[in-house]
């Protein structure tokens, strides 16, 4: 459910962007005040492994569609809502600079939609509560799943109004209303059941893990080793295997507008953008970046044979489990930094 920016006006991508950084200012504040140091690491194996998850698209039968986890429920349960904020937010800039998923205008939309719902919303308002009187296999099941499945929905139901806000024409209020609420339904049930078997599964081998059992200095090294290996086998084994299949999003629009991305605007906002991205996306959409060229048609013709060996599935293959790989470990670096400029400040604050 990541946004291009052709789906967002200047306005509305500056005014969630403005959301987004204050959201993540107050999720840093409450960390400082409330977290212990032992927490940052776990939000870095766990940032890795989500940024993986995501790269796996799995196929929504009959309808020609496929989704990905979003993630941010997970993150809620495991990590709380402040740090699991800070977590997801961390992930979709990554995906956007480094690997050309989701606009940079869109960027605070896409953490907004992704991030606020799940952390702010549905973590304290429906899984707590159906936690309240207690942590059991039965309980986290329910709460994970309806969880997940109406924080999708609200995500999902602001792409509609954030595209009506922006007055994209191409996308009908009603039409795209339609099509977005029933195929992130099915999403969120996939999804939802995963979060809840990898919650069941953490709590069985590791209870304190879960959020209300926890306690300051409790020793994550266990978790952490079994979480990057977690990470390292789906970015090496699996990621290879996701669908190709237009995602929920994408195959919304191609219903509603007839294709599956919109052409940015005539603007040099878009076009200086689209260049900034162009120039620190080493991964483009999670593949090697073939080398610029300027070909005429006669060399681009002679080079037909040469670019079919470049995208051929082994190639392709190999270039997603590489930035599968290295988005990991971008992933981790850059919030264990974000959690050792948090210690400085929590230190001489």
């Amino acid at each position: 459910m990541h946004m291009a920016d052709a789906l967002i006006s200047p306005a509305v991508g500056g005014a969630f962007l403005a959301v987004s950084v204050g959201l993540i200012g107050y999720s840093s504040k409450k960390i400082k005040d409330d977290a212990d140091n032992s927490v940052i690491p776990l939000m870095g194996v766990i940032g890795a492994f989500i940024f993986v998850a995501q790269m796996i698209n799995f196929t929504i039968p009959m309808t020609g569609s496929s989704g990905h986890i979003g993630g941010g429920m997970l993150l809620a349960i495991l990590l709380g809502p402040y740090a699991a904020f800070i977590t997801i937010a961390s992930v979709l800039i990554i995906q956007a600079f480094f690997f050309a998923d989701g606009g940079l205008l869109a960027l605070g939309c896409n953490i907004f939609n992704m991030g606020f719902f799940p952390c702010f919303i549905c973590y304290p308002l429906i899984y707590r509560i159906i936690t309240k009187a207690g942590v059991d296999s039965r309980r986290i099941l329910i709460g994970s799943i309806l969880a997940t499945v109406v924080g999708l929905q609200l995500g999902a139901f602001f792409v509609v109004v954030e595209t009506l806000l922006s007055g994209i024409s191409e996308l009908p209020f009603n039409t795209f209303l339609l099509l977005m609420q029933p195929i992130h339904l099915l999403i969120g049930i996939v999804e939802g059941a995963a979060t809840s078997a990898v919650v069941l599964f953490i709590y069985k081998a590791q209870p304190e893990l879960i959020l209300d059992n926890k306690s300051p200095g409790l020793s994550y090294k266990r978790f952490i080793i079994a979480a990057v290996t977690v990470t390292v086998i789906i970015a090496v084994g699996v990621t290879r295997f996701a669908s190709s299949l237009p995602d929920g999003l994408e195959w919304s629009i191609f219903k509603t507008a007839g294709v599956e991305e919109l052409e940015n605007p005539e603007s040099e906002l878009y076009s200086n953008l689209e260049k900034i991205r162009e120039r620190t996306s080493i991964f483009p959409d999670y593949n090697f970046k073939e080398p610029e060229e300027v070909l005429d048609k006669d060399e681009e013709q002679e080079n037909v044979s040469a670019n079919v060996e470049k995208s051929s599935p082994i190639n392709e293959s190999m270039g997603t489990t590489v930035s599968g790989i290295v988005g990991a470990v971008i992933v981790l670096l850059f919030i264990i930094s974000i959690g050792f400029f948090i210690r400085i400040i929590k230190r001489y604050l």
